[in-house]
């Protein structure tokens, strides 16, 4: 490495992975190359997301709250009421077209990539972008040179979609969830290339962009972007993968639980005296209550999300198998984090998904066992086995509890970085993924450049650089009393220090506020709001500050100042700029892209 050369960035996440589910996070599942970057990095244990997906990748691309980069939901949820509460309290009319709720990155943030770019770094992106469908709200047009993204939520890995039959549509539910949407550099791929299965195809790209940059004699560093679609539902991968895990899961997701939280006791990532959180899944039977039929195909649907995520680490070698060759891997800051915990919703459970899309499955796809995994299936898993993967933590995927929001975040530094730490090590430290982008603008030696940007307003990062630390020059990344807050589709957390209140509506949570000290008490286990009121107000008010701070618009009076929704804004799914899932959208995306009304309000200081 040459004297004073700046350093390249890889950051790579996963999609819906769970807690323990790579092997050096405790998993069976095997996963070399991601351990290899644990051999020779840090694993973080106190390392937090969002709730969800796109909000998580708002805040790695901003190094600020998802509410405030325009991501203050999905999309997807506040397009449509029943995907946000199926149980259909709470409706999200009031979030729609209220700022910080766009569905796409806004303009009163600076990316990360548009500043690295300026900078003089070769900015390349290869998988799920979810921040924007158009090509204005592209990753091109938000900084990235090269890219190649799956512009919606989730899809079929496989790009299959079923041929219906004349009379017949595709249920609400699945319009934004089978159509394989992708551009590249900022425009719309007409077809995906032969043979196609996401993780091949985004591991794939990245090496050949790197490849280009190599031969191409292109002297400037890079940032690269891995952001895979699995292993998000319909869980869906290559045979080889999956075959790989036939019985390995046969004594069913409580039996996963145990040897999973009795491996990371053995690795030093949970106290062995944890008290683990139980298990909540009423709406789904219990192991012993199953027939044989239905844990076969149970067991199937796991060994099915273990083939994606080896499918996931055998692409993260091609990547660094490909630096290291050409002498890059040294000088290659790499992390691996997931979104938010796993995913463990019972969509069968759904009255949405009851009414339509159970039958539509049954007739356009072969749920059958021996087909399971491939791109003509569509399953999920649902909560027990994703609570497998979160244990000790409470609950999953779109619950800001701990099973929500902690995610395996894994980071090897660059070489000139790396002096002060052990490799391999484990360390307690809270961080966020808001913390990504101040970690890699220091370590590039670049400025962000709020107050202003491109002759915009643009805020500050609200994240941490974790350089102080680990040039051992602090000895946290965040103060001993930091304040972070969560909130997602009308879930939401504040945290202080040590101490956590959460908020869950019903049926999963007492729809009021709960206190938790995770120092004592990590899996949320033991609510202490009577026993301590005075360090509940004191939380409560920071939520209020939090609110403030960010725009939140709450979805329940209990979360802070409760607005209607104007009548402009009840319309159900009128809420996505590029309607790319009706009949000839694809052929003519200007004809089904649409303005999407704008509202403001007021918030007033506490």
């Amino acid at each position: 490495m040459a004297p004073g050369k700046r350093p390249n960035f890889l950051i790579v996440l996963a999609d819906d992975l769970g807690f323990s589910d790579v092997g050096s996070f405790g998993g069976e599942i095997n996963t070399p190359n991601v351990d290899k970057l644990s051999k020779n990095g840090i694993r973080f244990t106190d390392f937090h997301a969002a709730a969800a997906c796109s909000p998580s990748r708002a805040m790695i691309m901003t190094g600020t709250d998802h509410h405030i980069a325009g991501l203050g939901n999905l999309v997807e949820w506040t397009n449509v009421s029943g995907q946000n509460d199926p149980n259909g309290t709470m409706s999200t009319a009031v979030q729609r077209g209220m700022p910080g709720y766009e569905g796409y990155l806004n303009e009163r943030v600076a990316a990360l990539p548009e500043v690295l770019r300026d900078a003089g770094y070769l900015t390349l992106m290869s998988g799920k972008w979810h921040l924007g469908l158009t090509p204005e709200r592209s990753p091109r047009a938000r900084g990235f040179e090269r890219s190649f993204a799956h512009l919606p939520a989730c899809s079929n890995h496989f790009g299959f979609e079923p041929q219906l039959e004349d009379a017949d549509s595709i249920p609400e539910f699945m319009t934004m969830s089978f159509i394989a949407l992708h551009s590249e550099d900022g425009e719309y791929v007409r077809k995906l290339p032969e043979n196609w299965y996401s993780s091949n195809g985004y591991g794939d790209k990245m090496v050949s962009y790197l490849r280009d940059w190599k031969e191409g004699g292109d002297d400037r560093p890079f940032f690269g972007y891995l952001p895979f679609t699995a292993p998000h539902w319909p869980l869906q991968a290559p045979q080889e993968y999956i075959k790989k895990y036939r019985g390995v899961y046969d004594d069913g997701p409580d039996a996963l639980r145990a040897k999973r939280l009795q491996r990371l006791k053995d690795l030093g990532m949970v106290a062995q005296d944890v008290e683990p959180h139980p298990v909540v899944a009423e709406e789904t039977k219990q192991w012993n209550e199953m027939s044989a039929e239905e844990r076969a195909n149970s067991c199937r649907a796991m060994e099915c999300f273990a083939g994606m995520v080896e499918c996931i680490d055998a692409n993260v070698g091609k990547v660094t198998d490909y630096l290291e060759e050409i002498g890059e891997l040294d000088n290659t800051f790499i992390c691996f984090l997931s979104d938010n915990g796993a995913e463990g919703a019972a969509y069968e459970a759904y009255p949405i998904v009851k009414s339509t899309v159970l039958q539509h499955l049954q007739k356009y796809y072969n749920n059958h066992i021996d087909n399971l995994g491939n791109g003509d299936s569509f399953i999920w898993y649902g909560p027990r086995w994703a609570q497998a993967a979160t244990a000790p933590s409470r609950l999953y995927k779109a619950y800001t509890t701990e099973g929500g929001v902690r995610v395996p975040y894994v980071m090897k530094p660059p070489a000139r970085f790396a002096g002060g730490f052990e490799a391999g090590g484990v360390t307690h430290q809270f961080a966020t993924v808001m913390d990504l982008a101040p970690t890699i603008l220091d370590m590039a030696g670049v400025a962000h450049p709020a107050p202003t940007y491109q002759g915009r307003e643009v805020v500050p990062m609200r994240g941490k650089s974790m350089v102080p630390y680990l040039e051992k020059k602090a000895e946290s990344i965040h103060d001993k009393d930091f304040i972070n807050g969560w909130e997602t589709c009308g879930r939401a957390a504040c945290r202080k220090g040590d101490w956590k209140i959460v908020f869950i509506p019903k049926p999963k949570g007492p729809e009021r506020w709960q206190l938790y000290n995770l120092a004592r008490d990590p899996g949320e286990v033991h609510d202490l709001a009577e026993k301590e009121p005075e360090r509940l107000a004191e939380l409560v008010k920071l939520w209020d500050q939090y609110v403030l701070e960010t725009g939140v618009v709450p979805l329940s009076p209990d979360l802070g100042k409760w607005m209607a929704a104007m009548e402009e804004q009840m319309p159900e799914n009128a809420w996505i700029e590029y309607e790319y899932w009706k009949d000839g959208a694809r052929d003519d995306p200007a004809k089904f892209t649409r303005e999407i009304p704008r509202f403001q309000r007021q918030v007033k200081a506490i």
